[in-house]
């Protein structure tokens, strides 16, 4: 089972990711960390951090040589502004004048569509610094650097994933139209907004423009895939070892993302059930089914098929056109605190759900599958899919029959 977690404030000196669980001799690469952390900065309407912020990554534990020692991985990634902030962030007690002035000063306008009021009521603060820091988006540069540790893994089963972006506000990647597979990544990721439909992109680029130029923010909609799964990863037997509830869990724990949908999700609610599932057929002896409407699992397992996961992202909460709020030091009505922020970072969410996804699955392949080394998992798969009988053989999403 894994166990991960993760530490640090926006702008504190750095994030630290902790990854406990992952068996002995999986390859990580520091340049493919890096290359994802890249990935996670792109996107079209991104605000001015991602142009220095720098993720310096180093490794504190868990791999030697290039490989992961079973032992827990434990990674650091630095806040290039880090030196501007060493007062208003210092652990250490500040002198109360020093602080209250310049970026110290007390951020007592709660913004709305974010965890500042809430935060501060629950937590007893009389100012949204110490909220606002850890809720921060920047946190999830860590879970993208354990994803991509995770996603090693499981190319190492055969599994591969791919992000990409299916809606923007009102404009919407066409029904029916093609998904992008893991081969596809560098093409995604050259385009501004990783859409795979470039007249759809293009579309979503004057969109983004468009707000820009109102003062205002994008959400949109952003969809995993995952290539290779076996089927059986999950269970049917409890709530909370269904992979479907698993996966919403990770992607809903992402900041502003407010809904989840697995395959056809809330399309199949408008369809009769003669046309909502997924038929049975046979081919070359092989189970295979007619369509993939249930995006990859049935009673909370994995099916074999392309796994089909959508994560729906808000408009970033903080408006260039401050949204009304209360000064809570004064009582008095006020334009909402305006921290740096983006237009839209809908593209960027992708990639972190990539890495939730990766993370989920991997925990769900080493509990059905175990092993302290990768190559025992390797054989405990392999194990596995030769004992599934004739009869109730079938493929997996590559293609490949693994069964």
């Amino acid at each position: 089972m894994l166990r991960w977690l993760t530490a640090g404030e926006s702008h504190g000196p750095e994030l630290v990711a902790i990854l406990e669980g992952l068996p002995a001799g999986i390859p990580v690469s520091l340049d493919d960390i890096r290359a994802d952390l890249a990935r996670r900065k792109l996107g079209y309407g991104r605000g001015a951090r991602m142009k220095f912020e720098q993720d310096e990554l180093a490794v504190s534990g868990g791999v030697r040589h290039g490989l992961t020692l079973g032992s827990p991985v434990a990674l650091r990634i630095g806040n290039t502004e880090w030196p501007k902030w060493q007062q208003v962030m210092s652990p250490e007690p500040v002198d109360a004048e020093a602080l209250g002035r310049g970026r110290g000063a007390p951020l007592t306008r709660p913004r709305p569509g974010h965890a500042d009021l809430v935060g501060m009521q629950k937590y007893g603060f009389d100012e949204a610094r110490p909220v606002l820091e850890r809720a921060s988006a920047r946190e999830t540069a860590a879970r993208v650097a354990l994803g991509a540790v995770a996603r090693s893994f499981l190319a190492e089963l055969g599994i591969r994933l791919v992000s990409h972006t299916v809606a923007i506000g009102p404009v919407q990647v066409p029904e029916g139209s093609e998904l992008p597979m893991p081969s596809d990544v560098d093409r995604l990721d050259a385009d501004p907004l990783r859409c795979f439909d470039a007249a759809t992109s293009e579309r979503m680029v004057a969109e983004v423009d468009a707000a820009h130029k109102d003062g205002d923010t994008l959400g949109g909609v952003v969809e995993v895939l995952a290539y290779g799964l076996p089927p059986g990863l999950g269970s049917h037997v409890h709530w909370d070892r269904r992979l479907d509830a698993q996966l919403a869990a990770s992607l809903m724990g992402i900041q502003a993302i407010k809904g989840v949908e697995v395959g056809d999700g809330f399309e199949t609610t408008r369809r009769r059930g003669s046309a909502a599932h997924d038929e049975l057929h046979l081919a070359d002896g092989r189970i295979v089914r007619a369509s993939d409407r249930a995006g990859g699992t049935e009673g909370g397992m994995s099916t074999g098929t392309v796994l089909r996961v959508r994560a729906g992202m808000k408009p970033i909460a903080t408006v260039p056109h401050a949204l009304p709020t209360i000064d809570v030091a004064t009582g008095e009505p006020a334009p909402a605190h305006h921290q740096r922020s983006d237009v839209c970072a809908v593209p960027a969410a992708g990639v972190v759900a990539e890495a939730m996804v990766a993370l989920t699955l991997a925990n769900a392949v080493l509990e059905k599958f175990g092993g302290d080394s990768v190559g025992e998992t390797r054989r405990n798969l392999e194990g596995y899919l030769a004992a599934i009988p004739d009869a109730l053989a079938s493929e997996v999403a590559d293609g490949a029959v693994r069964a």
